[in-house]
C-alpha cells in the first residue's frame, strides 16, 4: 500500500531536483501543481507543449515517481469575464497535455462564492465551464477530478453529487478529501459524514487526499498531518478499500519533518483495511 505527496510541499525548485527529492523521500507518486512546485520552467498559459510535458514527466519517471494527478487549482466560477476565460483555457491546456506528463487526472476545487447574492450566477459559470471542460476531457481521454472544499460553491458531498448528476461523463470523477467536507457540525457527526460521502460519491472517486483535523478548546478545527488529529481514518480507509482498492492517496498539510510519519500512518492504515477486507470483513454504508 502506498502514499503520495503534493509535490510543492517539498519546496518549489527545479523539476529535476524536485523529482530526485520526491524519490529520496520514498514517495511513488505525486500530485503536481506545476506553477506551485517547479521553479525553472515558465508554465503560464500557452507555454505547455508535448515536449515540455514529456521532459518534466520523464524526469520523475526516471526516478521511479509517477505523476498521478496534475493540480490545476483555478476558479471555475469567476464572474469577471477575462479571469474566467483565462482559468478555463488554462484547465483545458492541462487536459490536453496531461497524458504527456503521464497523468491520468487533472484536479481542481471549483472556486468560492464572492457574493452570496450572486450565487446563481456563480452556479451558471460552473455549468458553462464544465460543459467545455468535459468535452475537452473526453477528447483527450483524461479525467477531471472535482474536489469539494469549505467556502467553495461545491462544499459538500451533496453539492458535489448534484454536479456529477448533471455531468455523468466517465471523464468526471471525485478527488475525495474527507477533511474538506467537515465543518463544526459535520465533524461532530464525522462517521455519518464519511459514510454519506462514500454512499453518494464512492463509484466516482479517482483519488484521495490525506490530512487530519483537530478540535481546539474553543471548538474550531485545525488542519494537521494525517494521523495527528481526530479523523476516523480506520473507517475512511475501510470504505476507500471497499469502493476503490489500491487507489491514489496523497498527503496534504504536512511538513517535511512529519512526512515519513504521516506516510507510514497512511500505508499501515491502508494495509490493515485491505487485510480486513480481503479476509471477508466488509463495512456497509447503512
Amino acid at each position: 500500500m502506498s502514499a503520495g505527496i503534493l509535490a510543492h510541499l517539498l519546496g518549489k525548485q527545479p523539476y529535476k531536483e524536485l523529482a530526485a527529492k520526491t524519490a529520496a523521500f520514498g514517495f511513488p507518486y505525486v500530485q503536481l501543481a506545476l506553477s506551485k512546485a517547479v521553479s525553472d520552467v515558465d508554465f503560464r498559459l500557452g507555454k505547455l507543449s508535448p515536449g515540455l510535458a514529456q521532459e518534466v514527466g520523464g524526469a520523475f519517471a526516471e526516478r521511479g515517481v509517477r505523476i498521478a494527478v496534475l493540480g490545476c487549482y483555478a476558479s471555475l466560477v469567476e464572474l469577471e469575464d477575462e479571469a474566467y476565460r483565462h482559468n478555463i483555457d488554462r484547465f483545458k491546456e492541462h487536459l490536453r497535455h496531461a497524458r504527456h506528463f503521464g497523468a491520468p487526472i487533472v484536479a481542481t476545487e471549483v472556486g468560492g462564492v464572492s457574493d452570496p447574492n450572486r450565487r446563481s450566477e456563480h452556479a451558471e459559470r460552473l455549468q458553462r465551464a464544465l460543459e467545455e471542460l468535459v468535452e475537452e476531457a473526453e477528447r483527450w481521454g483524461v479525467t477531471i477530478g472535482l474536489e469539494a472544499a469549505q467556502g467553495h460553491l461545491i462544499d459538500s458531498s451533496e453539492t458535489l453529487a448534484e454536479t456529477l448528476e448533471r455531468f455523468p461523463s466517465s471523464c468526471v470523477g471525485v478527488l475525495l478529501d474527507p477533511c474538506n467536507l467537515m465543518n463544526g457540525p459535520r465533524f461532530e457527526e464525522q462517521d455519518r459524514t464519511i459514510r454519506e460521502a462514500f454512499r453518494l460519491l464512492g463509484p466516482r472517486i479517482v483519488s484521495a487526499h490525506a490530512k487530519d483535523l483537530r478540535r481546539e478548546a474553543d471548538g474550531t478545527l485545525t488542519v494537521t498531518a494525517a494521523g495527528s488529529g481526530e479523523l476516523n481514518y480506520p473507517l475512511f480507509f475501510e470504505l476507500l478499500e471497499q469502493y476503490k482498492p489500491l487507489g491514489y492517496v496523497t498527503l496534504e498539510a504536512v511538513t517535511e519533518s512529519r512526512m515519513a510519519e504521516a506516510a507510514r500512518f497512511v500505508r499501515e492504515g491502508r494495509a490493515a483495511a485491505r487485510n480486513r477486507h480481503t479476509s471477508g470483513f466488509v463495512v456497509t454504508d447503512n
